[in-house]
């Protein structure tokens, strides 16, 4: 389920009394003398990645997204003994209940969810006390011999040599939770919108817990309620661990859980879209913040931000918030009757522009293939904004007609967004298949401007169109239920790659080859010598 360092073990002291107990949820039960493997690695792969310990013999087996053997080791638990006759006490004693090495989770396959409770005894939090105190010992022993390898490392270490001095690399990775890569790229995309990213960082922490769990980690299960979930607070939080050097990777499971409460469309461990999720991501953060945060007015901490003026903001259903401040832009949906040539205009508002990959370039898949020409992100804004003619199964309703008539659309930009998020459409349905574009679509690093598609472009400053890129995703594989999410951010000056717990410099030349999914561009600020698109 989840990935982890090894981090060795030592004999465990005699934290567990004899005999079971049950909690509840599910029956958490502790084979009595069972000792500690030397050290967090699969017991039949050998694999150190999403290590998770038996709470009932100790014994460690990876999650069900390496090899499953976590699991088996429970299956092959239910199977009746035939040789010799089941007592009571080896009938409670059935291997349901294991807890996650790297989060300290814990979860029940009896029960097939998260263990939100604890024995009478607390036994299970002695537990994760017992793992965090050998973590913080194997980090702190490590330290030293890292710190050499860190001094010679290359330009992907976590020293990068800059004017002559040395820089850490502070970037913080995210823990996959099990098919979550569409959602890490989708927040370290968005973590490195710097003006996006700082007004969320900036917010009053709100306090969602009292009484007896007032200050301690929570550990959540699908069956609790809806009412003390804050998709703001979490999603602050996450972007607080990101970029603080404090720790390599982060494990986003609180965000995740309240994106369970409140998506259900992306609940369970299936691989889900990209784009489908940062939609939904900013919808919600959208509307949470139309209603306040811990009691300060949505509007006023707006005001406070001097950088969001009152010419920048689009309302999109309701009041103005940082989300359409930010990413919302103007379009305007021109449809001509072709019989009586009546013209019907409507402005839509929008975060971001899905743009379809023209047919004609759909066989070239790589950027150095020679068969045809190139597509460019030009072509793509090109075909999005061309007048078109709507088919038959689009006929559009002509009020001077009054009939479902033949028409063209054409679309135009009215007003820019401060941070230009562009979607290409590389997932399509034929028959009964949802299908992979896997065109390589060329796009710039620097100038892309969007003057021309613009209802206005007279009325625009010369810099105010022009936009460098920040981020991009990319999906690996064949299908959108299937493949690999990573992302490419820019974070002052220098280009990472970030692939779930793991984040590693690159360079622009790497950046570039990449076959974009989604594109975050932001708005120039100053005047620069680039060369435009």
């Amino acid at each position: 389920m989840r990935g982890a360092p090894a981090v060795p073990f030592v004999p465990r002291p005699p934290l567990l009394p004899p005999g079971a107990e049950e909690c509840g949820t599910a029956a958490l039960l502790f084979a009595p003398g069972a000792a500690w493997p030397g050290a967090v690695l699969a017991a039949v792969c050998r694999s150190n990645k999403s290590p998770w310990v038996c709470l009932t013999c100790s014994s460690v087996h990876c999650g069900r997204y390496v090899n499953g053997h976590a699991k088996k080791h429970y299956e092959d638990a239910q199977i009746p003994m035939t040789n010799h006759k089941k007592t009571e006490k080896q009938e409670k004693v059935q291997h349901t209940v294991c807890m996650d090495c790297s989060s300290y989770s814990t979860y029940c396959y009896r029960c097939d969810d998260f263990v939100v409770n604890d024995t009478k005894l607390g036994l299970v939090q002695k537990v994760r006390e017992h793992l965090q105190n050998l973590e913080n010992s194997a980090f702190t022993s490590d330290r030293h011999r890292k710190r050499k390898l860190l001094e010679n490392s290359s330009l992907n270490s976590k020293l990068l040599k800059v004017n002559g001095s040395t820089t850490a690399l502070c970037a913080t990775g995210l823990r996959n939770l099990g098919n979550t890569c569409f959602m890490n790229a989708i927040l370290q995309s968005l973590s490195n919108i710097q003006q996006f990213c700082c007004y969320f960082k900036e917010l009053p922490a709100v306090e969602l817990r009292n009484g007896k769990t007032a200050g301690r980690r929570t550990y959540h299960t699908r069956s609790q309620g809806d009412n003390n979930v804050s998709l703001v607070e979490e999603f602050r939080k996450t972007l607080c661990a990101l970029w603080q050097g404090s720790q390599t990777a982060f494990s986003p499971e609180s965000l995740f859980y309240v994106v369970w409460k409140i998506m259900p469309n992306f609940r369970g461990y299936q691989q889900q879209d990209a784009h489908e999720f940062m939609r939904y991501l900013l919808d919600h953060l959208h509307l949470e913040l139309q209603g306040g945060f811990n009691g300060v007015s949505r509007s006023v901490i707006l005001q406070e931000n001097s950088s969001l003026t009152a010419s920048s903001k689009c309302c999109i259903n309701g009041a103005s918030t940082v989300v359409t401040a930010i990413f919302g832009g103007i379009l305007q949906n021109e449809v001509n009757c072709l019989i009586c040539g009546t013209e019907s205009r409507k402005f839509d508002p929008f975060l971001d522009l899905s743009l379809d990959i023209p047919s004609q370039f759909r066989n070239k898949r790589t950027k150095n293939q020679e068969n045809g020409p190139m597509c460019t992100l030009r072509d793509c804004l090109r075909s999005f904004t061309d007048l078109e003619e709507l088919d038959e199964t689009e006929l559009y309703m002509c009020h001077k007609c009054k009939k479902k008539q033949k028409s063209t659309k054409k679309f135009w930009i009215q007003k820019l967004p401060k941070v230009l998020c562009l979607h290409l459409k590389r997932f399509h349905w034929t028959a009964y298949l949802r299908n992979k574009v896997d065109t390589y679509v060329e796009f710039p690093l620097r100038g892309l401007d969007m003057k021309c598609y613009l209802l206005e472009p007279e009325n625009s400053g010369p810099e105010s169109c022009l936009y460098d890129l920040a981020a991009v995703v990319v999906h690996h594989g064949s299908g959108v239920g299937s493949g690999h999410y990573t992302a490419y951010a820019a974070h002052e000056g220098r280009w990472f790659h970030f692939n779930d717990s793991t984040v590693t410099l690159t360079d622009e030349e790497t950046v570039v080859k990449a076959k974009a999914y989604i594109l975050f561009y932001v708005e120039r600020q100053a005047k620069s010598g680039s060369d435009k698109l």
